[in-house]
């Protein structure tokens, strides 16, 4: 047999970067140890991007501490729905979503009822470290619910769909939107069950999906098709994203932006250790447009030529 027809050399002519590349390559020289903690904390990324003029979903309060669970009910008067979520949290874990309030309790995402006792019950979780990096005690944030855009009625289970960019040197690379499904228990999350829909950065339009690497041209929940749908506000989204970069000191990351009815894009989190299924989604391997970016001698200080050399470079490596 051959070589070149070996599985990773296959996958290395079509440009596909692996786990140990990305971390050899891009993850240890390009973000340094230090700035993690500005992505890895919610609340300090929600900070800092406000301060850059960033728009975030507004924060309702923050739990410190066991004590402070007796005013949850005090806190959360003023809202009829919100979103409960760990500062620390990873991966979607720990995030409960209430969407109304029925007979005195709350309703969750799923329909589900919730008393007060749950709502402290699960604060309480979050404070313990049950969902944070590393286990260690975390605090819980309360925050906007976002009422996603109706671009993505027909192709959501539930939950919000968001959009995860990857961004290299400031200039954003690949792009692809993450679909809640039933399975996925209407969470964004591919790991879980979620749909990842490739996205053409020069353009704002989807392509054809992926569910469990497998390629998908509808969602299954809801039938609605998924690829030639555009995305509106595409080019502040990517500006958004090339600004993430800026104040998070950090040269590989992953920003996820979600399209809220009302208020338009909006900066939900972001991460120093982003993932690669983001190639699939897009049936495209990442290597070719990092090796560009990172062989530039320097890389635009304005952000609308960053945005325009993204799409540039988009359209330069497509296939």
């Amino acid at each position: 047999m051959k070589r070149a027809w070996l599985p990773w050399n296959r996958l290395r002519q079509l440009g596909v970067m692996g786990l140990n590349e990305r971390n050899a390559d891009f993850i240890l020289p390009y973000n340094s140890r230090r700035n993690f903690p500005l992505v890895d904390n919610k609340l300090l990324t929600k900070a800092l991007a406000v301060e850059a003029g960033i728009p975030v979903p507004k924060l309702f309060g923050v739990v410190e501490i066991v004590h402070q669970i007796e005013n949850l009910k005090e806190l959360l008067a003023p809202y009829d729905d919100f979103v409960i979520k760990p500062a620390h949290g990873a991966g979607g874990e720990g995030i409960l979503v209430v969407t109304g309030r029925h007979g005195g309790r709350y309703r969750k995402a799923n329909g589900v009822l919730a008393d007060e006792d749950d709502l402290g019950h699960h604060v309480s979780n979050i404070l313990g470290g049950l969902y944070s990096l590393a286990g260690r005690p975390d605090k819980a944030l309360i925050e906007y619910r976002v009422k996603f855009d109706p671009i993505f009625e027909n192709i959501s289970f539930q939950g919000v769909p968001d959009i995860r960019i990857l961004v290299f040197r400031g200039i954003p690379v690949m792009a692809m939107i993450r679909l809640p499904t039933r399975l996925s228990d209407g969470k964004a999350n591919l790991h879980q069950g979620a749909i990842g829909v490739g996205i053409d950065l020069a353009t704002g339009k989807t392509f054809s999906g992926v569910w469990h690497e497998r390629p998908i041209d509808q969602h299954p929940d809801t039938g609605g098709h998924l690829s030639g749908r555009c995305i509106p506000y595409w080019d502040e989204i990517l500006a958004m994203t090339a600004q993430c970069h800026d104040f998070s000191g950090l040269g590989f990351i992953g920003v996820d932006i979600v399209l809220d009815a009302h208020h338009g894009p909006m900066m939900l989190e972001m991460n120093a250790r982003p993932g690669l299924s983001i190639q699939l989604a897009n049936q495209l391997g990442l290597q070719p447009r990092v090796r560009h970016v990172q062989a530039m001698i320097s890389v635009p200080t304005v952000i609308a030529e960053r945005v325009q050399t993204a799409k540039n470079l988009a359209r330069y490596t497509a296939s």
